[in-house]
């Protein structure tokens, strides 16, 4: 065996091993943006009158009364985050969260005080773009492994999408 069939079984057994390993890496997005969102929302539940005040006089929700964006925004970051963190709907509870990611952006002019197009591409709302990121790779990827919805696919078999 040549030295590049050694090279090549090394590379397949490392990749077998990173295979094993995704699911960590999976969990841990979700893990971190559902914190993020729910530490959000109880900043909002914590003070309704100061979170309605926001929505009010510094957040521009598009179409929404300032009043319904408030509890609504809050009851979102309070609940999506943890059907994240269980991996229960994950697509879908991704998918929201990421839309609902960009309104908060869009809603926000403060988090891109350069203007939204330099900041789209530049230093402005940074922590919103790597959530974004996190959000859509779970969409894209689902939520892996560690998540109710790979065991209810596991052992549910009516559940699994016919080919």
């Amino acid at each position: 065996m040549g030295w590049f069939e050694k090279l090549k079984g090394w590379y397949y057994k490392f990749a077998a091993w990173l295979e094993c390993a995704a699911p960590l890496p999976d969990l841990f997005l979700r893990l971190w943006v559902a914190d993020a969102f729910f530490r959000a929302g109880l900043v909002k539940i914590a003070n309704m009158d100061s979170t309605i005040y926001l929505f009010e006089n510094e957040y521009h929700v598009p179409l929404l009364p300032p009043d319904f964006a408030a509890y609504l925004g809050t009851g979102v970051e309070l609940v999506v985050p943890v059907l994240l963190v269980l991996g229960l709907f994950g697509r879908i509870s991704a998918g929201f969260m990421f839309v609902y990611n960009i309104v908060a952006v869009v809603s926000y002019p403060d988090l891109w005080p350069n203007g939204f197009w330099t900041d789209l591409f530049g230093d402005g709302f940074k922590d919103h773009k790597v959530w974004g990121l996190m959000l859509l790779v779970t969409f894209l990827r689902g939520p892996g492994k560690f998540s109710l919805d790979y065991l209810a696919l596991k052992f549910i078999p009516k559940l699994r999408p016919s080919r």
